[in-house]
């Protein structure tokens, strides 16, 4: 079962089930959020898509892909209040292709101590990511974006800041998490994630990541309710008008990342400020995908497209560079 949270005609939020491409979404009576889905499916003590299947629905006469050209959907879960919605991420989570993995493996089979810091705790990672046990597996690099008022709606523009030296798409799986009135976190489900990054502030030096991840991201357009295939593969593209400038294919779910989803979802989790009662999470899980590895320089209107078979219809977003930005001397004295 998919969803999604879109605007109606009266431009009132609604929630929907969507299902095969071109065919009308199905409104569910009662709720106009996926996170009050959520909570009262939590207080029912019911997995979400059995809760959902019990509802009432309406039938539309829209898809989701019309909806979409529209610009009326919006991401998959918010907040009511954007500053209780966390957006994070982890790196260095993924093996990559076979090439990749290879080449990564001879690297890391020399001396630990001639490791960069990255090769290092990617090699952490590959050797202790994915636990057996009870006990934890190593922790990963984790990374903040921002709070709710980051996320674009699909089919929005991702802006890059004035300041910016670059902006590049992720394909990436993200979590999506409502924390429960016991402080509980609960996973709604998986949507398609653009993560969008400041590669060049990035790789000038890697103290540098916190910069860089502070930058608009989007997700969806649609929530993915309950588990997923071990091994996922989709497809990155930018498009440049009529043009199509890069794509390249992309891998990801558990089997092809050396971090399990659950090991990455603990130490996300362990820390007691992020399972505060009724928030939400956006958590992205990283990728080995970018266009930027291959040299590719994207421009203000150039779109990303990312598409995960089994996710519904593909996160379509413009570049959009911001005009004028926060200057030197514009914090004044109180």
């Amino acid at each position: 079962m998919r969803l999604i949270q879109y605007l109606d005609a009266q431009s009132r939020q609604r929630v929907a089930v969507t299902a095969g491409r071109g065919e009308p979404v199905r409104s569910i009576e009662g709720f106009d959020s996926s996170y009050a889905l959520a909570l009262a499916a939590l207080q029912a003590r019911t997995p979400l898509q059995d809760f959902v299947e019990g509802l009432p629905m309406q039938a539309g006469n829209e898809s989701c892909a019309e909806l979409l050209a529209q610009g009326r959907v919006l991401p998959p879960l918010t907040h009511p209040d954007p500053a209780r919605c966390l957006v994070s991420g982890t790196g260095l989570t993924h093996l990559g292709s076979a090439a990749t993995r290879d080449a990564m493996h001879h690297k890391l089979s020399g001396d630990e101590a001639a490791l960069s810091d990255s090769m290092r705790m990617f090699k952490w990672g590959v050797e202790g990511g994915r636990p057996t046990g009870e006990s934890a597996g190593v922790q990963p690099e984790w990374f903040y974006k921002g709070d709710g008022s980051i996320v674009a709606a699909p089919g929005a523009a991702l802006q890059s800041p004035a300041f910016a030296l670059d902006g590049g798409e992720e394909p990436e799986l993200v979590g999506l998490y409502v924390i429960g009135p016991d402080g509980r976190p609960a996973r709604l489900g998986f949507a398609i994630g653009n993560e969008f990054s400041d590669h060049i502030t990035e790789r000038q030096n890697y103290l540098y990541l916190a910069h860089s991840k502070l930058r608009p991201c989007a997700v969806g357009p649609e929530l993915r309710l309950g588990a997923l295939p071990d091994d996922l593969r989709g497809s990155s593209r930018i498009r440049r008008g009529a043009e199509l400038v890069w794509e390249k294919p992309f891998v990801t779910g558990d089997a092809n990342m050396c971090h399990s989803l659950a090991n990455l979802e603990f130490h996300h989790f362990k820390y007691a400020a992020h399972r505060r009662p009724g928030d939400v999470h956006l958590h992205f899980f990283g990728t080995a995908t970018l266009s930027f590895a291959d040299g590719v320089q994207v421009q203000p209107g150039d779109r990303f497209e990312i598409e995960l078979p089994g996710f519904g219809e593909p996160l379509v977003n413009p570049l959009a560079a911001e005009p004028t930005g926060f200057a030197l001397g514009d914090v004044h004295a109180l």
